[in-house]
Parts: C-alpha cells; structure tokens; sequence
C-alpha cells in the first residue's frame, strides 16, 4: 500500500483493503471491510463502509457516502449486505449509493458510468454499463438499470421499476413504471418516442432500427394483449427481441406506453 497517496487526515479501518496507487483525500472515513481496487481515487470527505468492494480505476467524488444503511424503516442495520462497485466509473460530488436490504443483498454497478453531483441510489438497485446519470438524478430501491442509460437532471424513478438498454429519460421526469429499451421517457410517466440518435450513434444498422420501430408500433401503440398475440407468430431478431421481452415481461409497476402515433 503506497501511504504517501493517503491523506494524513484520512481514517482507514485496520479491516479494509487498499489496493495500491489508490488516492484517498483529506477527512475521508474507510470503515468497515471495505475492498478498494488499484488506482482508484477517492476525494476528501467521503465516506465508504461496510461490505463495500470498488474496482480498479474508479473514482468517489467529494463528500460522496457509500454503503450507508437502505432508507427503509422495517430495515434491520444487523443485516449482512453491501454494495459492488465496478471498474472505471466516475462517481462525483455527494453521490449516494446505499448497501443491499436483505441479507447478502447487494446493490450493484457496473463498468464506465458516470453519475453526475447528487446522485442517489437507494438501496438494491442493478446497474449496468455505460449510463450516465445527469445531476440529483434519484433511483428508489430495487431499480433495474440496463447499459447505455441516459437521464436527465432531476429525474425521478419509483422502486422496483426497469430501465432498459438504450433508455433516456428527460430532465425533471417522474418515472413510475418501466422504460422499455431504446425509448424516450418525459414528464410524468410519458413515453415519447424511440431513441433513435442514440441507436444511430450507437452503431445499430438501418434493418435493426427499422424492426425495432416496427415492434415500438406493434407493442406500445395499440391494445397491449392483442399485440403481444401478435408479436408470437414474428421471428425477431436478438435487437427487437429485448424490446419484445420487456413488454412481455415488465417489473410489477408495469411498462410505460405510447398513445400517440409517431
């Protein structure tokens, strides 16, 4: 462990683990048996505790708390659970990630995120890769996130809803039911339209957005069962198909649907 990286005022439980070439700033609190990967950066006054592991490259804003106790008032703070924070990700000023409700719980993040000043996410929430999350962005407990996310400052999402790849969701929007993938999400639980810049930029072929748009129509436009029906005698490829799964298999707060025609 290089020390000469860690800031003289900086508390470091004897439990955890740094890894080498980490940065740790001034007035930060490592408590617990927290597992902090190489080269990860950690900004003065944060605090990280519990069963918290980050991999390498990571970097944990100023004043960021990570692995506090679910805001839940049935939880029980002898619980075992925590948070896994995965390579490469860019976590500002004052984010919030709280640690798993249930025993051996984790709330997890994946790889190349960046979530912007303020951030929350409560406690379970399942993220992929590559989302950004724009500032005071909130996630309620047991949110799916899937990869390439992209929402707006401000925006708000209720528990145990999903947000699928592709996503975005305008600045100030309330969200209490699914995003399907590759869809624009506004207001208050208002679906706009397909996110097609981003399946452009994102490298998806003219065919793959046109059978995406074609199962947008089918799915999210008209009488829900009669097109689900409908979608079961098509052979969709992998793209159309995640959009199709969603639809037939939503979070318990149900889907998001479109009742303007494009």
């Amino acid at each position: 462990m290089q020390t000469s990286l860690i800031h003289p005022t900086a508390l470091i439980s004897p439990e955890a683990h740094i890894a080498e070439g980490v940065r740790i700033g001034p007035f930060s609190v490592i408590d617990g048996p927290v597992s902090i990967a190489e080269n990860c950066e950690i900004a003065g006054h944060a605090l990280i505790r519990g069963r918290v592991t980050i991999a390498c490259g990571t970097r944990i804003g100023w004043g960021s708390v990570i692995g506090a106790d679910p805001q839940d008032l049935q939880f029980d703070p002898q619980t075992e659970s925590g948070v896994e924070i995965g390579e490469n990700n860019t976590l500002r000023e004052y984010v919030t990630i709280h640690r798993g409700s249930q025993a051996r719980g984790m709330t997890r993040i994946g790889a190349h995120n960046f979530l912007m000043t303020g951030v929350h996410l409560a406690h379970d929430v399942q993220m992929g890769d590559h989302n950004v999350l724009a500032n005071n962005v909130l996630l309620a407990g047991h949110i799916c996130v899937g990869d390439r996310c992209f929402l707006g400052g401000g925006s708000v999402f209720h528990q145990f809803i999903h947000i699928g790849d592709f996503a975005i969701a305008q600045g100030n929007a309330a969200i209490s039911q699914d995003i399907p993938p590759y869809c624009m999400a506004h207001g208050n639980n208002l679906l706009a339209a397909l996110n097609v810049i981003g399946l452009k930029r994102a490298g998806f072929s003219p065919e793959q957005r046109a059978e995406i748009k074609r199962a947008f129509r089918l799915l999210l436009e008209g009488n829900r069962q009669v097109a689900l029906q409908q979608a079961e005698l098509i052979a969709w490829s992998d793209s159309a198909k995640a959009l199709v799964e969603a639809v037939k298999h939503p979070s318990r707060k149900g889907i998001l649907t479109r009742t303007q025609s494009l």
